[in-house]
């Protein structure tokens, strides 16, 4: 078997979808490793680097395509909605495809793709559990965010992080409010305190409380409850809107008081809920900072802009998407270790299995014999369901 590693095509995008350092293990569990010149030199990593660990390099990204049995990419066709679609006359049937592939986007795209024959899988579904978190390339990304998002709003602010105790007074620490305490709110409250701000976080899962805690931040408890909370595999529910309603009427005088608001509510497969109303904004302070990580799924905050950077009120908003590529190094390395360890799941006897009994086979499998095959897929996209088994 094959596997392929072709540039990333999404404007902007400096990650790679493999990195030298994984290559060995792929190597040792019986598979070949083809790379297109210059795929990992936007994330560091040298084309002689990826020679001297066993990869093959090959001139064009139709050598790539043509060549190996499984391609590997960071975003592909469905998540690159700019240049995604010109992938699909490379690909044939019975290749594999392993990608952030936008499940829950629009489903004439996934419909394209399934007509090329690809068994196709999306790395986004991938269940959140012991047994699959090495395979977890959302929550690599996710805390990548967290991290960057900290460290944006900090070259943003207009004044510093830490306290500081000086010959012209005392300096009081930056306020950090964090709106969702997922993999990425997790982070942001750990890098806003290694920063030396002062971090608070919000979460509508009552789970998350013991969580933030544990990172030294503080837990904001509003007296409301959410219905059915998070999800089976912990991810957060959709609320009515009364619901948010009622969140936003109590969040406010927090996000009054911040120095910083990171917005990290995002639900799968949805458009994210509004938290921070322009009314809240107005309430800032003039220098303050927002940072939306969910600006690709409409924005948490209603002033947001997706790919702008705006001020309103003084308040500085960071629509920025993309954010993990804006660290491609790591990035790169968190999920190049992710795929390589789901390609080495795939294996059996030298060829990739597929069989959906096997949860994370069965999670992350979207297309195959030229349709769409994820059931939830499906049901999300009005789909009828599949007649018989997905297994093989």
């Amino acid at each position: 078997m094959i596997v392929g590693v072709p540039k990333e095509t999404y404007p902007g995008e400096q990650r790679v979808a493999l990195v030298p350092a994984v290559i060995p293990n792929l190597l040792k569990a019986g598979l070949e490793v083809v790379v297109e010149t210059g795929a990992g030199a936007a994330a560091a990593h040298r084309d002689e680097d990826y020679v001297s660990k066993g990869a093959r390099l090959v001139p064009t990204r139709a050598d790539v395509f043509r060549t190996a049995d499984v391609i590997t990419q960071v975003l592909g066709v469905g998540s690159n909605d700019m240049t995604g679609d010109a992938d699909l006359p490379l690909l044939r049937p019975g290749q594999n495809l392993i990608a952030f592939l936008r499940p829950f986007g629009h489903i004439e795209t996934l419909q394209k793709l399934a007509a090329t024959g690809v068994t196709s899988y999306a790395i986004e579904l991938m269940p959140r559990t012991t047994r699959a978190q090495s395979m977890d390339a959302l929550s690599s990304m996710a805390t990548i965010c967290g991290y960057k998002a900290v460290v944006l709003a900090a070259d943003t602010l207009p004044r510093i992080f830490p306290m500081l105790t000086t010959a012209a007074g005392t300096i009081t620490p930056a306020r950090v409010f964090i709106i969702g305490a997922g993999v990425a709110g997790l982070q942001a409250i750990a890098t806003a305190r290694r920063l030396g701000g002062v971090a608070s976080a919000y979460d509508l899962r009552p789970v998350a409380k013991e969580q933030v805690q544990s990172l030294g931040g503080r837990f904001i408890e509003l007296p409301i409850e959410a219905t059915d909370a998070q999800d089976s595999r912990g991810y957060a529910r959709a609320q009515d809107e009364t619901f948010y309603q009622r969140q936003r009427e109590l969040l406010g005088r927090v996000v009054a008081e911040s120095d910083v608001v990171i917005t990290a509510a995002v639900v799968p497969g949805a458009k994210s809920p509004v938290l921070v109303t322009r009314e809240m904004v107005a309430t800032m302070a003039p220098g303050s900072v927002i940072v939306d990580l969910a600006a690709e799924r409409g924005g948490n905050c209603e002033l947001t802009r997706e790919g702008e950077i705006v001020v309103e009120h003084g308040v500085t908003i960071h629509g920025t998407i993309n954010l993990a590529s804006t660290v491609p190094y790591h990035a790169s390395q968190m999920y190049a270790k992710n795929v390589s360890a789901f390609l080495i799941h795939l294996l059996k006897d030298g060829a990739l299995r597929v069989n959906v009994d096997d949860p994370i086979i069965g999670e992350t499998l979207l297309t195959r014999g030229g349709d769409v095959v994820h059931p939830r897929v499906r049901e999300f996209s009005s789909l009828p369901p599949l007649a018989g088994s997905r297994s093989a």
